[in-house]
């Protein structure tokens, strides 16, 4: 038989699942999920993976629970390890007790993977705790979003308006003006501070702040729609001092990456923990020349040159693949002058046990030329693997100069196979190389640029944007990925 995993996915901020849940969706089989779950954890799962999409939105069901449930039955039949992936925790208002109930009562072996709650997640990331020794000693989690098909309220209002220092209502704001009549006409005060989170942990994230008795207008007025939390307490007040999400440098603004696929992590994740919401636009791709002889040539002959000269991350990583497949190790580079053209390239070359000789000041081929001038190449043999449409600067400076430069170009860029499409509107968009923008352009043509701040990665980037009649707002004055973002930052606060 099968396993059913009931997984947490958290509110919304993906490094806020668990290990454990992440765990699962890497192992699943069969992954099905919610509308409340961030996408971007189905990015984790296999590539064979079957993925289902279960949404549930107010008033709009792609599958019913029932048919849920027959869905869990039917795909735990195997060996599938299947995730059932929920918003928050599946056990607090996430309707996972049923699922666990009827899986259990069919004798479908299952466990559950707790999540973190948006009742304590969503506040928390709005500078609002929901306890405090001296505001708040009790708080209570509350449905905003009771089952249609009830009767009755199943909320005794009477009890519960004064009951607990702070009420956390879920799932809310498609109700909101009847929980808050409910709680003034049961003895809480219509002056009692609340306030509305929608998008919660997110850079989209949007907080309201009001009264009980004038939320309701104030939300209509800001035309909030679901989903969002409502929290209703003295504890609101707090938000003044401790609100830190918003305060990030690049918080709610959209920026757009257009590196290759395998390049986003790094650039994404540093943006996203400046508080932006990233869209990924992967505009090239790198494709490795193989068979490549020239390449493999030299590596049997790496003996006779003075040093080689790595260009990007790719050329090492190329490299020394094809370095390791012709059975040499770093050994093979005893006595070879290593040169790094910038930070990125030196720390892939640490990656692979290797120290550089030589790192320029200035992060382009023009930085390693000023290292070159300071060298005696005459009649020494220096190997440039590099990109198949890289500039030639380099090449040019050492063989004017009496030396020997073995070009071998070992990858090429190219178009992605898979093209996205541009459904919102960026803030920025980041360029970290001349093919970036001519991918871009070539996809999607000027048109996106003209309402977007430009971020290019330096001097050269900048030059070819330029030529295609395109302005450059950003440009990073350390030409590197911590660089381009200390830019965009800059710019953000100096606007400010």
């Amino acid at each position: 038989m099968g396993k059913v995993y009931l997984v947490g996915a958290g509110p919304g901020d993906t490094k806020l699942i668990t290990v454990k849940g992440l765990e699962l969706i890497q192992k699943a089989d069969v992954i099905i999920y919610d509308n409340l779950v961030n996408r971007d954890l189905l990015n984790h799962a296999k590539e064979d993976a079957e993925i289902i999409y279960a949404g549930k939105q107010a008033s709009r069901h792609e599958l019913t629970q029932k048919e849920i449930n027959e869905l869990l039955l039917e795909k735990s039949k195997g060996k599938n390890v299947v995730v059932r992936l929920k918003g928050g925790d599946p056990f607090i208002f996430g309707r996972g007790g049923e699922e666990a109930l009827f899986l259990a009562e069919r004798g479908i072996d299952f466990e559950v993977c707790p999540g973190v709650t948006s009742a304590i997640s969503v506040p928390a990331y709005a500078g609002i705790p929901l306890t405090h020794r001296h505001f708040a000693s009790t708080v209570a989690f509350i449905t905003g979003h009771e089952d249609a098909e009830k009767s009755t309220s199943s909320i005794n209002w009477e009890k519960i308006s004064t009951a607990a220092d702070t009420l956390v209502f879920l799932m809310g704001i498609k109700n909101l003006k009847h929980i808050t009549e409910m709680l003034i006409k049961n003895g809480r005060s219509p002056e009692t501070e609340a306030c509305i989170i929608t998008n919660g942990t997110l850079p989209k994230q949007k907080v309201i702040i009001g009264r009980l008795g004038d939320i309701v207008e104030k939300a209509r007025a800001q035309k909030v729609i679901p989903p969002g939390i409502l929290v209703v307490g003295k504890v609101v007040d707090l938000r003044n001092t401790l609100s830190w999400f918003e305060k990030k440098p690049l918080f709610a603004k959209k920026i757009a990456i257009t590196r290759a696929r395998h390049q986003l992590t790094r650039l994404g994740a540093a943006l996203s923990e400046r508080g932006a919401e990233v869209i990924y636009i992967p505009v090239i791709e790198i494709e490795p020349i193989k068979p490549n002889k020239n390449l493999e040539g030299a590596i049997k002959e790496l003996k006779k040159f003075y040093g080689i000269i790595f260009t990007s991350t790719n050329s090492v990583n190329i490299f020394f693949n094809t370095l390791f497949e012709n059975k040499k190790d770093i050994r093979a580079l005893n006595n070879i002058k290593v040169f790094a053209i910038g930070e990125a390239t030196a720390n892939a070359l640490v990656a692979k046990g290797v120290l550089c000789d030589f790192l320029p000041e200035r992060w382009t081929s023009e930085g390693i030329v000023d290292i070159l001038k300071t060298l005696d190449i005459k009649n020494k043999h220096l190997l440039l693997p590099r990109a198949e449409d890289a500039r030639d600067i380099i090449v040019e400076y050492i063989n004017n100069h009496g030396g020997i430069c073995h070009v071998i170009p070992i990858y090429r860029t190219v178009l992605p196979k898979k093209v996205e499409e541009l459904k919102e509107r960026p803030d920025v968009i980041t360029f970290t190389s001349s093919s970036t923008v001519k991918n871009f352009i070539t996809l999607y043509g000027k048109a996106p640029l003209e309402s977007a701040l430009v971020a290019s990665i330096g001097p050269i980037t900048t030059e070819t944007l330029k030529s295609h009649g395109i302005g450059v707002n950003i440009e990073a004055k350390r030409h590197d990925i911590p660089g381009l973002i200390e830019a965009i930052e800059a710019h953000f606060k100096n606007r400010k």
